[in-house]
C-alpha cells in the first residue's frame, strides 16, 4: 500500500495495487474507488482531502495483525 498527499490540489490518494485501474465509482462527492473489470479496489482518492480527514495524522498508522478468527 502506497499512500500519497498532493498539497497543491488538496487530494490523497492511497494505492492498494499495482494492477491498473479500469472504472472509478464516486462512493461520496470527492471519494472515489478505482477499480478493475472484476470489482477488485485497487485505489481510494479523497478529492478536497483536509476538509474530510486529519491530515496531520495521515501518515501515522497503527498495524492491527489480528485476523478474523483470533476476534472470533
Amino acid at each position: 500500500m502506497k499512500v500519497s498527499y498532493d498539497k497543491e490540489v488538496d487530494a490523497v490518494y492511497i494505492q492498494l495495487s499495482d494492477n491498473a485501474p479500469e472504472g472509478v465509482v464516486e462512493i461520496r462527492e470527492g471519494v472515489n474507488l478505482d477499480i478493475t473489470n472484476d470489482d477488485q479496489i485497487v485505489g481510494i482518492e479523497i478529492i478536497d482531502a483536509s476538509k474530510k480527514i486529519d491530515i496531520n495524522t495521515l501518515f501515522t498508522y497503527i498495524i492491527d495483525r489480528k485476523t478474523a478468527r483470533d476476534s472470533a
